[in-house]
């Protein structure tokens, strides 16, 4: 994958890390402490366990920002497979959640995105690596 494209792909990602972590703190932020959206169901009886969302949602906004503006590196795609993998795999172990929160097409998209985005960057990481390998003979 040429550097341009690369970059490209890095940067799409990152739009997606932002746009979807907004989304998902501000339900977080609304379920927590105003009692309200799909999470209110889940948050109503205990609000202190809203923090595990927050944090998740947070730091993937974090890292979407942060990759927005770092310089590109194929490295990256080790990264963002091995953050797309928690993530997704999150999203599997705890499918109740969307189940109780009546959010399954939330669940069933992000879900397929953050998979997609796994064999994405892994298959990036392997042709730019034999790409890098077959530039230095």
């Amino acid at each position: 994958m040429s550097s341009f494209y690369g970059n490209l792909f890095v940067r799409l990602n990152a739009g997606f890390l932002m746009l979807a972590s907004a989304g998902g703190l501000f339900t977080d932020i609304a379920g927590s402490f105003f009692g309200r959206g799909p999470e209110a169901i889940l948050l109503g009886d205990a609000p202190g366990t809203g923090i595990g969302f927050i944090e998740a949602h947070g730091l993937a906004l974090i890292i979407g920002v942060t990759l927005w503006r770092i310089a590109y590196s194929r490295n990256w795609h080790a990264v963002l497979a091995a953050v797309h993998m928690l993530l997704g795999t999150a999203n599997l172990l705890f499918w109740q959640f969307f189940v109780a929160a009546d959010v399954l097409v939330v669940g069933y998209v992000t879900t397929t995105a953050h998979w997609v985005l796994v064999v994405a960057h892994l298959a990036a990481l392997t042709g730019s690596t034999r790409l890098a390998a077959q530039s230095s003979r």
